[in-house]
């Protein structure tokens, strides 16, 4: 993969979760940057809108390459441009060595993460 082409920058957060010693009880939920100013390719692949709950709502669908990392998972989300991006999915491995970069689909506009 060429470096050029891995212009932007996002932000790879995961959920952390604290849980009350005692009784096990969710205390905070909170989303912690686990990687930061990761260089990456953004891809705007469809955009539609859509009816729910009687309100127009946005998702915009992109894809986001990155160089290979271990530990992306589809419970992440990723912050692009002030905006939070959804992981739609597991990220694709490429298929030439399966360890060069990662493609990942993400949605934008209906959710928070």
């Amino acid at each position: 993969m060429r470096a050029g082409r891995l212009r932007h920058r996002v932000d790879i957060q995961r959920k952390v979760t604290e849980r009350n010693p005692e009784t096990g009880a969710v205390i905070e939920e909170a989303w912690e940057t686990v990687w930061e100013k990761c260089p990456a390719a953004v891809e705007p692949l469809s955009s539609r809108e859509f009816i729910s709950a009687k309100a127009e709502q946005i998702e915009a669908t992109d894809r986001m390459i990155i160089r290979y990392r271990d530990g992306v998972l589809a419970t992440m989300r990723i912050l692009y441009r002030g905006r939070i991006y959804s992981i739609v999915g597991p990220p694709l491995a490429d298929a030439a060595s399966g360890r060069d970069y990662l493609s990942i689909l993400v949605s934008a506009g209906v959710n928070n993460g």
